[in-house]
């Protein structure tokens, strides 16, 4: 059984701890095997420790420097905003596997890094085909490296579209809990507590992550993903409510077959995926019970309710830095929301106030989309700043 190298950035959050979880089930089984060379955490330090005796790392990345003491006698630690950048440049090799979970645009540099340096890249991280889709794609071609999505949504439209040849796709849907405000009316949404939106109906995951599912914004971005990852324009990707989250997307071909990918909510199956992908082995994931499957719901989004996916498609059609801005409004809105800034309504109004107002750029370099990254961030700031909770 052969063994690749693999460097995992976000060790310590959602993803990071299923991946952990994934390697260390596909090392017992002996059907597949990766020798992990590096670990990069934000400031959990004693789970990043507790990681890297596990697996037996001893190359270490940790952002927050003030946490980063106990690590030392672990091996070699890097501190520090960049640290997660510098363990890349520091180990990465051709051939080698990359797993994005950092959360946020922070995590893009060093991905796209090592894109540059001939790594595969199994990408959790939404921001970095959102923000710079055009410069990352075009890196990945040029090097020759694949990306493989971690995403549920992404993942089940990658094994969907194996079912036909691409120039036979006709669409591809992806679908959404629709969030724990599906059913609620526009007023009562719009005044949404950081509570309420923080109470997803079927996810377990990180804060900011869970109030893009309450905006659907989550949906937007993975539509963006979707653009990117399969080169398919904006009027063929759609999303789609199923709040049982067992259908994770559909691929539509132009004989009228439509094929769909179902499991139940569990982000190891995606992540297995795209480490071992195109082969499938024994799954450490849950299975689905379908003693207990008595319905599959389907509805369409309320796009005057949730705009995000209508600027998502704006977003496809205008290129450039579209992405850049929208995502950099919503990190920014999202925080003042939990922060008691803003109300919840405001979150999409903000972001749509940015793209509106905010010029597209070309993005040619990473420096064009940290620019226009840094813009939007500004000029949400200067907003939130200038609103009152509930206006």
């Amino acid at each position: 059984m052969s063994s690749r190298r693999l460097i995992l950035l976000g060790s310590t959050g959602s993803i990071g701890v299923s991946t952990v979880e994934v390697l260390q089930h596909l090392r017992a089984m002996g059907e597949a095997s990766f020798e992990v060379v590096g670990l990069a955490a934000g400031s959990n330090a004693s789970l990043l420790a507790e990681q890297a005796r596990a697996l037996g790392v001893r190359e270490l990345a940790l952002a927050d420097a003030s946490a980063a003491a106990p690590l030392a006698s672990l091996g070699n630690v890097r501190s520090g905003p960049d640290a997660a950048l510098r363990l890349v440049e520091d180990l990465a090799r051709p051939g080698d596997v990359l797993v994005a979970a950092m959360v946020g645009f922070a995590g893009l540099a060093s991905a796209l890094r090592a894109i540059e340096l001939g790594c595969h890249v199994a990408l959790a991280n939404k921001e970095t085909l959102v923000a710079a889709g055009e410069i990352v794609t075009e890196a990945a071609r040029r090097k020759g490296v694949q990306l493989f999505p971690i995403d549920s949504e992404h993942s089940a439209l990658a094994q969907c579209i194996r079912s036909g040849r691409i120039d036979e796709l006709d669409r591809v849907v992806i679908t959404a809990s629709g969030g724990p405000f599906r059913t609620w009316s526009a007023e009562r949404t719009r005044n949404a507590t950081v509570q309420e939106a923080l109470r997803h109906p079927t996810w377990q995951m990180g804060r900011k992550i869970t109030i893009d599912s309450a905006t659907l914004m989550n949906k937007a971005l993975e539509i963006i993903e979707a653009h990117w990852l399969f080169g398919l324009p904006a009027e063929r990707i759609d999303a789609i409510a199923h709040p049982q989250s067992i259908v994770h997307g559909f691929a539509e071909f132009r004989d009228g077959s439509v094929i769909a990918q179902l499991s139940p909510p569990d982000m190891k199956l995606p992540i297995q995926m795209a480490l071992t992908w195109p082969a499938r082995h024994t799954g450490v994931a849950k299975r689905l019970d379908w003693t207990n499957l008595k319905s599959l719901e389907f509805e369409p989004i309320d796009h005057a309710r949730f705009p995000a996916v209508r600027l998502a498609h704006q977003v496809i059609r205008r290129g450039g830095s579209a992405g850049a801005t929208l995502n950099a409004a919503n990190e920014v809105a999202v925080q003042a929301f939990l922060d008691g800034h803003i109300a919840f309504g405001q979150i999409s109004d903000l972001v749509e106030q940015a793209m509106r107002e905010l010029p597209d750029r070309a993005l040619r370099t990473l420096q064009d989309a940290q620019d226009a990254d840094a813009a939007a961030r500004a000029f949400i700031r200067h907003r939130t700043g200038a609103v009152t909770l509930g206006t």
